[in-house]
């Protein structure tokens, strides 16, 4: 795609980047969309790994590289998963399912091994540093699959039943599941969409936050009406109202409520 075509389907609307800073990655980038159905094709040998590789290369805070990644293709797991996960058939349908972990139990073992103190892995702060590095590492995976043609979606209902997903997996103590990412071709018979973000100056703030976003809020949400109309997709309300739906209370967290007592029983004290 070019600057106008693809700024057009993340915007809704054209937006003004310089055409010679554009190139291949930020086509991809921009490209994104969340694939969740495929097709029966399998991931191609060697693409897991180029995949990891570039999730290796990504930043990670003090070199501790606090995260680490199950790839399942086992039918039978993937749909327990999918169950664990709010019932979410894609899951079961990708041919690769990657469940990115946030792992404090690797440098706790190595760390004994020497018999060398390790309470800071008690704090909250060493637990956050962990989940951002999973995060940043399996966005790095993300952009190498779709950069080989692959489609892939995240999965934040990992968090839903966190001990069942441990036990499913075998994971150590001091070691969680943050989300899941399925990952394949995309099946040509139902493309995915490109969905508009807000915009650009509602997230980019210069110098001090600007708390007045009421003008770019609505405009989104007519940007996000006309999305909808066209993918024929019955959303109730405007992104304001399932935007606070969502965040209305700890019913709305589908069993993340519950998220400290679970990480408690997977050995993260959370100080």
């Amino acid at each position: 795609m070019g600057v106008s075509e693809a700024t057009t389907a993340r915007y809704g609307s054209g937006l003004a980047l310089p055409a010679e800073l554009w190139n291949e990655t930020v086509d991809v980038l921009l490209g994104h969309c969340s694939v969740r159905a495929y097709s029966n094709e399998p991931v191609p040998e060697g693409a897991l790994e180029v995949m990891i590789a570039a999730a290796q290369s990504a930043s990670t805070g003090s070199n501790l590289q606090s995260w680490s990644v199950i790839a399942v293709t086992d039918p039978e797991r993937k749909a327990r998963l999918a169950e664990l996960g709010g019932k979410q058939n894609f899951i079961a349908r990708a041919p690769l399912f990657l469940v990115w972990l946030t792992d404090l139990g690797r440098v706790a073992r190595a760390a004994e091994a020497r018999e060398m103190p390790h309470q800071a892995l008690d704090y909250l702060e060493t637990f956050l540093m962990g989940s951002v590095d999973a995060a940043i590492a399996a966005q790095n995976a993300a952009i190498a699959a779709e950069s080989l043609g692959l489609g892939m979606v995240y999965v934040g209902a990992m968090r839903n039943k966190p001990e069942e997903v441990a036990a499913e997996l075998g994971l150590p103590p001091r070691t969680f599941a943050v989300f899941g990412m399925a990952v394949g071709y995309p099946d040509p018979e139902r493309p995915a969409a490109v969905k508009p973000r807000l915009p650009l100056d509602a997230v980019l703030h210069r110098e001090q936050y600007q708390a007045d976003q009421d003008s770019q809020i609505s405009a989104y949400s007519a940007t996000m009406a006309a999305f909808y109309t066209e993918q024929q997709m019955k959303v109730e309300g405007d992104w304001v109202e399932h935007s606070a739906r969502r965040v209305a209370g700890p019913e709305s967290l589908a069993g993340r409520h519950r998220l400290r007592e679970a990480l408690q029983k997977l050995g993260f004290e959370l100080i």
